[in-house]
């Protein structure tokens, strides 16, 4: 991946140590975002490839698990969703965190890898590509 690993450590950090608010972004809507998780793990791949010619996959990726209480997003996620679709798109997600008493602003863009709905929210698997202090 070709992002600033200082600022997501920093986020990382911030998200593990405070509770920021994070918000979706999808085509002009936001969706305050309830709880949010952020890893570095292992993919199933033995070294870095482009999988399926659409998208490139290192051998670990940062991931981001988000919960959505408003189904309404449900519809808009289907042209967003990695696998047999071809014509995803990223998912923007804000949210705004201290570094050194200084509020910093945060655009995080992901891939939608998985998603789990439940009567009452969505929870949302995604792959971070890349992510910019605005």
């Amino acid at each position: 991946m070709s992002f600033n690993k200082d600022l997501l450590e920093k986020l990382m950090n911030f998200n593990e140590n405070n509770s920021p608010q994070f918000t979706l972004h999808v085509n002009d809507s936001v969706y305050p975002i309830s709880t949010t998780s952020i890893t570095n793990s292992p993919i199933p791949v033995n070294e870095p490839t482009t999988r399926g010619g659409v998208y490139f996959s290192d051998k670990f990726a940062y991931k981001m698990k988000c919960v959505v209480n408003d189904l309404s997003v449900v519809p808009l996620l289907t042209k967003k969703m990695l696998g047999p679709n071809t014509e995803f798109g990223e998912l923007k997600i804000t949210t705004n965190i201290e570094d050194g008493g200084s509020p910093m602003d945060i655009e995080i863009f992901t891939n939608l890898t998985n998603s789990v709905q439940t009567p009452d929210s969505i929870e949302l698997s995604l792959i971070i590509v890349r992510l910019e202090s605005v």
